[in-house]
C-alpha cells in the first residue's frame, strides 16, 4: 500500500503533494509499469484523506501520461523512462546572477535617468487611463490610434513633418523597429545595408543577426558620402544626419540632397534614425531628411528613450506610402509590442502638452550641465592635454587626448579606479589612426556636485 507522510508537504495542497510523491515513485521505478494503483477509496482510507484528494492526484497523473485507467479495473502505471522528477532541478544547473558593476564614474552611459520628469503628471494620466475604459479593447497592430495621432502632431509641430497617423508604426524600442525594417527591406536577401562607420554598434548587431549584408561606409566631415555608397553597392542606408553618434557630425543640406538623389537613382531606402534631435541647445532643430524627401525614399524613426527614460521601450517609425503597403501585406501579422496602458498614457502626455514642457526643461537642464562640464574640463589640471569637439547638441562630445598610452591601457587603468570610459575606436568597424586616443564623453550623469571628483579621477587616468 502506498504510504506517505502528508505532514511533510510544506504548504502544498494535499492532492498536489500526493500527485508528486506518486510521480516520483513512478519515475524512480518504485512503481513498475503496468502496476495497479490502489483504488481511490482504499488509498483515501489508508492515508485518512478524502476521496476527492486522491481522485485529484490520480487525474493529474493521468493527464500527464503517468497512469491510465482501464474500464472496471482502475488506474495502472504507464511505462516511462526513469529520470528525476521535473521539479527536482539540480543545483549545479542554475546559473548564478551576475550583478552589474558599480562605477565611481561612468562616461559611457548617456541615459537621462528621469531628470526633471513630471512623475506626478504621469501618475495622474495613468489613473485617468485606467478609469476611462478602453484598456481591454483590441490594440491595432500599428499601435494605438490616439498615440499615432499625438506623434503625428508632435512631428508636425516640432520637426515640420506632414505625416499621417496611418504611416506610423509603434514598437518596443529602436532594436525592435530595426528588426521589423530588416525583414521589410531584406525579405529576399538582396538588400545591401550601408552603416555609418564609426556608428552605433547595436545597429550592426541587430541587422547582422538577421543575416543582412551590412557594409561599413566611412564618414567625412559632412557624414556619409554618396560615392562611398556606390562603392559598396548599397541600396539601404541607415543614417543619423541631425546629430551622428558618436562623432556628433551634422549633415548639411547639400549633402542631404545628394543622399536623396542617390536613393532615387539606386531605387534605395534611407533609414533616418533621429534618436536625440530634441536635445539641441543652440539654434532651431535641424530639418529632417523625411521633410525634404519628395520621392518617398526615407523611413523616419525615433524613440522616447532619451527624453523620458531608456526603460520606456516605446519607439516609432514613419513609413512612406509604398513601403507601408508592403508592410501591411507582409508583416501586419505582428502584434504591437508596447502595452496598451503605456500607449494610452503616452498619448495623453503628448497631446496634453506635457511632453513639450518636459523637453524644454530637459534642454535647460542639460544646456546648464553641458556648460558646467565643458568649463570643468577647460579648467582642469589636464586641460593642456585635451581637445574637445562638440556640436551643441546631444548628451555627449568627443575629447581628443594627447597621450602615448594606448586606448586599451587607458581603459584598464580607468577600470582599476572604478571609471568606465568609451573610445571612438570601439565604435568603428574599420580601424583608423584618427580614432585613437579619442574619448566619447557621455555627460548625462555628471551633475555639478560630482564634477570635482570626476576631474580628479580623470587626471589620475591621463597622467603618464
Amino acid at each position: 500500500m502506498l504510504t506517505y507522510n502528508l505532514e511533510a508537504r510544506e504548504g502544498l495542497p494535499l492532492y498536489e503533494y500526493l500527485y508528486r510523491r506518486i510521480r516520483t515513485d513512478i519515475l524512480d521505478g518504485t512503481l513498475a509499469a503496468d502496476e495497479r494503483l490502489p483504488s481511490k477509496r482504499t488509498l483515501a482510507e489508508h492515508l485518512q484523506v478524502s476521496v476527492v484528494t486522491v481522485e485529484g492526484a490520480y487525474r493529474q497523473l493521468e493527464a500527464e501520461g503517468y497512469v491510465c485507467t482501464r474500464p472496471r479495473q482502475g488506474f495502472f502505471v504507464l511505462p516511462v523512462e526513469r529520470t528525476a522528477p521535473p521539479d527536482a532541478v539540480p543545483e549545479r544547473n542554475v546559473l548564478p546572477s551576475i550583478p552589474p558593476p558599480v562605477w565611481r564614474l561612468d562616461l559611457r552611459n548617456n541615459h537621462v535617468g528621469g531628470v526633471r520628469f513630471p512623475a506626478s503628471v504621469w501618475a495622474r494620466l495613468t489613473r485617468q487611463a485606467l478609469s476611462d475604459g478602453g484598456l481591454f479593447d483590441p490594440l491595432p497592430h500599428q499601435g494605438l490610434l490616439a498615440l499615432r495621432q499625438a506623434i503625428a502632431g508632435s512631428l508636425r509641430d516640432f520637426r515640420g513633418m506632414a505625416v499621417s497617423p496611418e504611416q506610423i508604426i509603434v514598437g518596443a524600442g529602436a532594436e525592435y523597429l530595426y528588426l521589423i525594417l530588416v525583414q521589410l527591406l531584406d525579405g529576399n536577401r538582396k538588400a545591401v545595408f550601408a552603416l555609418e562607420d564609426p556608428g552605433y554598434p547595436k545597429i550592426r548587431q541587430v541587422y547582422g543577426k538577421w543575416g543582412a549584408d551590412c557594409r561599413p561606409v566611412p564618414l567625412d566631415s559632412q557624414g556619409v558620402c554618396p560615392d562611398a555608397l556606390e562603392a559598396v553597392k548599397a541600396n539601404v542606408l541607415h543614417i543619423s544626419p541631425a546629430h551622428h553618434y558618436p562623432t556628433g557630425i551634422v549633415t548639411p543640406i547639400a549633402r542631404r540632397q545628394a543622399l536623396l538623389r542617390w536613393a532615387e537613382g539606386a531605387n534605395g531606402v534611407i533609414i533616418e534614425d533621429d534618436y536625440d534631435s530634441e536635445l539641441r541647445f543652440a539654434g532651431r532643430p535641424i530639418p529632417t531628411l523625411q521633410s525634404i524627401d519628395a520621392a518617398g525614399r526615407v523611413v523616419y524613426m525615433n524613440t522616447f528613450s532619451q527624453t523620458i527614460s531608456p526603460s520606456m521601450r516605446v519607439g516609432f517609425m514613419v513609413l512612406p506610402p509604398w513601403l507601408l503597403e508592403r508592410y501591411r501585406q507582409e508583416l501586419d501579422f505582428y502584434a504591437c509590442t508596447v502595452p496598451a496602458l503605456e500607449q494610452q498614457v503616452l498619448a495623453r502626455f503628448l497631446s496634453g502638452g506635457w511632453y513639450d514642457q518636459h523637453v524644454n526643461r530637459l534642454r535647460k537642464e542639460y544646456r546648464t550641465r553641458r556648460a558646467a562640464v565643458l568649463e570643468a574640463f577647460a579648467s582642469s589640471a589636464f586641460a593642456g592635454k585635451v581637445t574637445i569637439q562638440e556640436q551643441g547638441a546631444g548628451l555627449h562630445f568627443l575629447l581628443r587626448l594627447d597621450t602615448a598610452q594606448s586606448d586599451e591601457a587607458l581603459r584598464k587603468k580607468a577600470e582599476g579606479l572604478g571609471v568606465r570610459l568609451g573610445f571612438l575606436s570601439e565604435y568603428a568597424e574599420i580601424p583608423h589612426p584618427d580614432y585613437e586616443h579619442t574619448l566619447v564623453v557621455n555627460y548625462a550623469g555628471l551633475d555639478a556636485e560630482r564634477l570635482p571628483e570626476a576631474m580628479e579621477l580623470l587626471e589620475e587616468i591621463f597622467s603618464v
